[in-house]
Order: C-alpha cells, then sequence, then structure tokens
C-alpha cells in the first residue's frame, strides 16, 4: 500500500486541497503548503500550470497562467518543492496534464517524482488506453496513478478504475472545475457504483466550495477535494498564511 493510500485510511474524514504551483509566486508555494497543512488538510495537491488545462474552471486557469508568465514550469516546482519536502508530513500529489511529462521525459518524470518525494499523480488527460505509457515505468507503492470516475463513466468504469491506486478522483458533477454547488441527482447510486468497482479510497472534488458542501458530501464519502475555492483565496489575499489557514479551517468547521 503506497503512502497515500494509507494516509487516507488512518482516520474516517479526509479533507483533500488543491494549490497552483506558481500563484501568487513560486517563493510561496512553500508557505501556501504549509497554510493547508496547518489548517487541516490531510492531502494537498499542487497544480502544475499548463496553457490548456482542459479540466480547470476560469478560476484555475487564470492562476496557472500568472505563474506560466512569471516563468514557473514543470522544472521549477520541482526544484521549489525539493527545498521543504522532508517539512512536509501530509502525501503530495501533482495534477499535471500529460504534455508536460511527455515533455520533460516520461521516465525522467517518474524518477524525479520519486526523488522529490511526490506521493502521486492525477493526469486528466491521460485515457485508460495511453496509460501504458506511465505504468511501465511507475511503482505505484512509490507514486500512485490516480484514477478518475466521473457521472458519464458508465460501461467504462470497471476497467478505468482497475490499474489506479492512492484514490479514486470522483468527479461529483458535469463540466469542469469551480462551478456552483450542482451535484449530480443521482449521487448516492453513482458513488454506490464507484466503490463497486474499486476498493481504494473514494475522493469527491468538482463544485464543493463550502462548509455546507464539505460535510454534504462526507455523508456519502470519506474524502472530500477542494480546488477553486482555496485557489481564490490564496489570490485574494496574495498568499497570505493565516488568512488561507483559516479559510481550511472554516471549510472543516474546525
Amino acid at each position: 500500500m503506497n503512502k497515500l493510500e494509507k494516509k487516507l485510511r488512518e482516520k474516517e474524514k479526509n479533507f483533500i486541497g488543491f494549490l497552483t504551483g506558481g500563484d501568487p509566486s513560486l517563493e510561496k508555494l512553500q508557505l501556501m503548503v504549509k497554510a493547508l497543512e496547518d489548517g487541516g488538510c490531510d492531502v494537498i495537491e499542487i497544480g502544475v500550470p499548463f496553457s490548456d488545462p482542459l479540466a480547470d474552471g476560469p478560476i484555475i486557469q487564470s492562476a496557472g497562467q500568472r505563474a506560466i508568465e512569471r516563468g514557473v514550469n514543470l522544472k521549477s516546482i520541482f526544484d521549489e518543492i525539493s527545498k521543504f519536502r522532508d517539512d512536509v508530513k501530509v502525501p503530495l500529489v501533482f495534477l499535471i496534464y500529460y504534455n508536460s511529462i511527455y515533455n520533460y521525459g516520461v521516465k525522467e518524470f517518474v524518477k524525479k517524482c520519486e526523488e522529490v518525494g511526490i506521493d502521486g499523480l492525477i493526469i486528466p488527460d491521460l485515457p485508460y488506453e495511453e496509460q501504458e505509457e506511465m505504468l511501465q515505468y511507475l511503482d505505484q507503492e512509490k507514486v500512485a496513478l490516480i484514477p478518475f470516475a466521473t457521472p458519464t463513466s458508465n460501461e467504462r468504469m470497471k476497467k478505468t478504475l482497475s490499474k489506479g491506486s492512492g484514490f479514486v478522483y470522483t468527479v461529483s458533477s458535469l463540466g469542469v472545475t469551480g462551478r456552483e454547488s450542482d451535484f449530480y441527482r443521482d449521487f448516492e447510486k453513482y458513488i454506490e457504483k464507484v466503490k463497486k468497482y474499486s476498493d481504494i479510497p473514494v475522493a469527491v472534488g468538482f463544485g464543493i466550495s463550502n462548509p455546507e458542501d464539505v460535510k454534504k458530501i462526507y455523508e456519502y464519502v470519506d474524502n472530500v477535494i477542494v480546488g477553486t475555492a482555496i485557489v481564490k483565496k490564496i489570490h485574494e489575499t496574495d498568499g497570505d498564511y493565516e488568512s488561507v489557514k483559516n479559510y481550511i479551517k472554516k471549510l472543516l468547521n474546525s
């Protein structure tokens, strides 16, 4: 069992927070990771900025674009994380698009993830049929390849969840990140289907933006993902540690 899955099985309810690497600045990445950890995040996703992020809504797109304009890229994020990784106790996960991995070199990328201490990978544009390009180099006991489940997966779900590890990134509703809360109307049946096809932890994200949403999702699963709302708070406060930490606590009602 890899570190990510082990962490999510340690307690009943877990909170996964997302931030964009390099926004508001690369120099504040460590501070923002600390704010999320100190606020109560059990796992932290770091989004690697990309010019065409198909799964991201406008707020995360804008954060990524700001980072790109400052010269932030995968290499610089690796370099920055390597400076503080030993001080972070929770698992770190990359949300990254495959083109960035391909340009870096797949084998080299996986090796670097292991060296730096990245515990999992979320790759929205890597379909099941192409995963072998990653899996031939990936030891999932070290770096988990996190699978997706969506309301439209239907007959593909059993197959797409078969090779993943860490947790199932379960999309709560159709569309991109950052939408207003509008959960899939057959949500309970949907979650039952996901759990039927996978025995790794199930985490739900997309459209979760306030304490009420978090509480609602915890009725169905043990792991909640919040991204856009956190990215927005980081931008609004220019990466103020106390403001971001307290915002995470507020989302958790703690």
